[in-house]
């Protein structure tokens, strides 16, 4: 590194960790734990897994619709309201952390819920709050869209430019390819707890695997040469029937966590932790090296074709499709 490219590293952290299932209250609680561990080993910016609050619900792939609604009424009511006193308490703790936090949570509004990421700077303040903007596959039975404030993925910390996304979102080019717009030196990939493939390989295919789920996140890292670190849930044995996947052969616990992180070129920074293992990864990283991944692949920039390829991304629509209401005069 030359005298005239100063070193600006900031301490990274990302979480996998059993939630409080079903809990929303046991839920606070163990972000709040997690918040403050994470706060005395020097970190500045920290990543929760997808709906961290209350939990990712297998039960809604492991059972019948039918056989699935008390839990996921369950869930609904345990689901956490952004502007809330369970989000104060999120929000002090953070405040007196210090740090710069991206929490993933099942958010409740009205009558409905969607996959929501708050980001949460130092002082406590929600300066951005996105939702998926499309649940995966049966998860749309429960959760709704997220609309044109969503697409926004990125924002400036004080630490550093800070982007997000939930689970299968790392799988839209078009997505992607807006956050690398957006220009993030960090990436959070908030993920929820996934197996292997079943010895038969049913009912998965490969793409719904923690390593698929890995080379998503890392060709971000590549394609948007910036730091990006995963965080994932895991689930324990004791907590199989709570979750209505005591009979559910692809749930194999302890296990289903993930996590990692990568550098700008790609590269695995940390050792992971086993799947069954609670804990946070930390990475010290250095963000001048995002300037020597772009020398080689900027798809925004030098490695564009404009004049061939664009994307079109619309501002304007309901926030809550389904309640606007128009009179006619």
């Amino acid at each position: 590194m030359s005298a005239s490219t100063p070193k600006k590293t900031v301490k990274i952290a990302a979480v996998q960790a059993e939630p409080a299932w079903n809990d929303l209250q046991g839920g606070v609680n163990k972000v709040v734990s997690i918040v403050q561990e994470a706060a005395k080993n020097g970190t500045e910016i920290l990543g929760f897994p997808e709906v961290f609050i209350p939990g990712y619900p297998w039960a809604m792939w492991s059972q019948p619709v039918s056989g699935n609604a008390l839990y996921m009424d369950e869930y609904y009511h345990n689901s956490l309201v952004k502007e809330s006193p369970e989000m104060d308490r999120i929000r002090e703790a953070v405040r007196e952390a210090g740090i710069f936090v991206v929490l993933g949570y099942s958010e409740r509004d009205k009558g409905s819920l969607y996959m929501a990421q708050s980001f949460i700077d130092p002082t406590g303040t929600i300066v951005h709050h996105r939702r998926k903007i499309k649940p995966t596959h049966v998860e749309r039975a429960y959760w709704g869209d997220g609309q044109t404030e969503s697409l926004t993925t990125t924002v400036q910390s004080p630490y550093a430019r800070v982007s997000a996304l939930n689970c299968w979102e790392h799988s839209q080019p078009l997505l992607r390819y807006y956050t690398y717009w957006q220009n993030p030196d960090i990436h959070v990939a908030c993920w929820p707890l996934i197996w292997d493939m079943p010895e038969d390989g049913s009912p998965w295919q490969w793409h719904i695997t923690p390593e698929a789920s890995q080379r998503f996140s890392q060709v971000l890292a590549m394609e948007g040469a910036c730091f990006v670190m995963m965080a994932t849930q895991l689930m324990t044995e004791k907590n199989r029937k709570k979750c209505l996947v005591e009979n559910y052969p692809y749930a194999r616990t302890p296990g289903g966590g993930f996590a990692m992180i990568y550098g700008p070129d790609g590269t695995e920074l940390v050792k992971p932790l086993d799947p069954g293992e609670e804990g946070i990864l930390y990475a010290e990283v250095d963000l001048n090296k995002r300037a020597l991944a772009k020398h080689n692949l900027d798809p925004v920039g030098h490695y564009s074709r404009p004049d061939l390829l664009s994307l079109r991304v619309t501002k304007h629509s309901a926030k809550h499709p389904g309640t606007q209401v128009h009179f006619l005069e």
